[in-house]
């Protein structure tokens, strides 16, 4: 395939309808593949402080809710014990049999002594019930003589006698006049007149108190778990800096061993390439002269037969010839340093193309000669592994063999209308002993390159290889 093929090519189709494939990244940011990227401290501290802000932000609103209930348990608490005292201290001495049944003076009576003694800024509302649920007494006047359903908890407080103390939602019929609060603190507990007379004694307190407190309360654990963490971030930085840098000197040794393969790698391909070469490759071409020479004479003593196997013995050592010479130019492409990278990318694409793949070229003017010998070569050895793949994987496609700039960068693409395959899953988990996407991420990611690949079942596959500058 000629390297002057005309600009405008059309990238072949998928091969089946639908959205493209995403793009995957298989080797990482500014050369350096996912496993290697660059660490960076800066980047580091940041996801230390935003970790740290998470743990304070689940921390503080965990806080929060335990500061409101330990500070709704003191208030419940603190509210039972001050209705007690008033109950045993200030109410039951004054009960009378007149005022459980109703009287009004004996209600007027307890009414002045329940605002002077009982009533305050935070106690909200008195009432005294009879165990069949009618107000006897209420500082609310228009509640005294009504009767409402007791609740279970106060049939139980009068059953066993008991204080009784809760948070009040204010949701029953009894609280029409307490309902423009939100919420109170409820508190009840049985008294008796002197004859005997059970009654209910119940007490409203504000809930204000319970917000001050938690709000109190906050505070102090807000600051306890400041400090706290500031420590454990002063005490972790250290730790952090110390694994930060061990880190980094493992990737730079890992880096190093990387490259050192790869050149070990290159090294041993010439070693090979050139061992073929002068050794097998020149001996059967001597070979090949020897019997051409034998078949010459043999068809001149008219011995046909003897010609025929010599002329056919011929052949095949030229076809062993041609099909070593095939591998060096795998192996190492010593034409690349001497005709050129696009010289090297047509014989790649004749190579593809007696293996049964139609491959066009686009190669922009001056892109390839604009390279150095080393991004030649990752030019070389990318297009070739993918086109290697893609005569393995789908052998009868045609396949799109670019290469232009793109501002200050060289992008290779190799594009092919074959099956396609799942790249995410391939490149997660590749199959025992296949690692050649990683590999050639490796690759690329070594010389500063970036490697993409979209593919799909049903949607081809497309490589792109992006170098940044790498001028010569």
């Amino acid at each position: 395939m000629s390297p002057d093929s005309p600009t405008e090519v059309p990238v072949p189709a998928p091969a089946a309808a639908g959205t493209s494939p995403a793009w995957i990244r298989v080797s990482g940011d500014a050369g350096a593949p996912a496993d290697l990227a660059p660490l960076d401290l800066r980047r580091l501290v940041l996801r230390l402080v935003l970790g740290a802000v998470g743990v304070l932000a689940v921390v503080g609103v965990g806080s929060v809710f335990a500061a409101s209930q330990l500070a709704e348990r003191e208030a419940v608490n603190d509210a039972a014990g001050i209705a007690d005292v008033l109950a045993e201290s200030v109410v039951q001495p004054v009960l009378t049999e007149e005022l459980a049944q109703g009287d009004p003076a004996a209600v007027a009576a307890f009414d002045a002594i329940a605002r002077t003694r009982i009533l305050s800024d935070d106690i909200v509302r008195v009432k005294l019930w009879s165990p069949q649920g009618r107000v006897v007494y209420a500082d609310e006047p228009q509640l005294i003589g009504q009767t409402f359903p007791l609740e279970e908890e106060q049939l139980d407080a009068l059953r066993s006698p008991s204080v009784r103390a809760e948070v009040s939602e204010l949701d029953r019929s009894e609280n029409v006049f307490e309902q423009s609060t939100d919420k109170l603190l409820e508190v009840y507990r049985p008294v008796w007149t002197p004859a005997g007379t059970q009654m209910l004694f119940e007490i409203y307190a504000a809930y204000d108190p319970v917000r001050e407190r938690a709000a109190e309360l906050w505070r102090g654990l807000t600051g306890v778990m400041l400090t706290s963490l500031l420590l454990l971030f002063v005490l972790t930085v250290p730790i952090l800096w110390r694994v930060f840098t061990r880190l980094r000197t493992t990737q730079q040794q890992r880096e190093e061993l990387l490259v050192r393969a790869m050149d070990a790698s290159a090294e041993e391909r010439r070693r090979i390439a050139g061992t073929l070469h002068d050794g097998p490759v020149q001996d059967l071409v001597g070979t090949s002269f020897t019997v051409a020479g034998a078949e010459a004479r043999a068809e001149a003593l008219g011995d046909a037969a003897l010609a025929d196997d010599l002329r056919r013995s011929a052949a095949a050592v030229r076809s062993s010839i041609g099909g070593l010479r095939s591998l060096l130019v795998e192996l190492y492409p010593q034409g690349l340093p001497a005709a050129g990278l696009a010289a090297a990318l047509a014989d790649l694409a004749a190579q593809a193309g007696s293996r049964g793949l139609r491959v066009t070229l686009d190669l922009a003017d001056g892109v390839a000669d604009g390279l150095d010998a080393d991004r030649q070569r990752l030019v070389h050895r990318v297009a070739h592994e993918c086109l290697r793949n893609a005569a393995r994987h789908a052998p009868t496609a045609h396949v799109v063999l670019t290469l232009r700039a793109e501002g200050s960068s060289t992008v290779l693409e190799v594009s092919d209308d074959g099956p396609g395959f799942d790249a995410a899953a391939a490149l997660a988990e590749p199959a025992d002993g296949h690692f050649g996407l990683r590999v050639l991420g490796d690759v690329a990611a070594s010389a500063g390159a970036r490697l993409d690949l979209a593919a799909a079942p049903g949607h081809g596959t497309h490589w792109r290889l992006t170098i940044p500058g790498g001028k010569a």
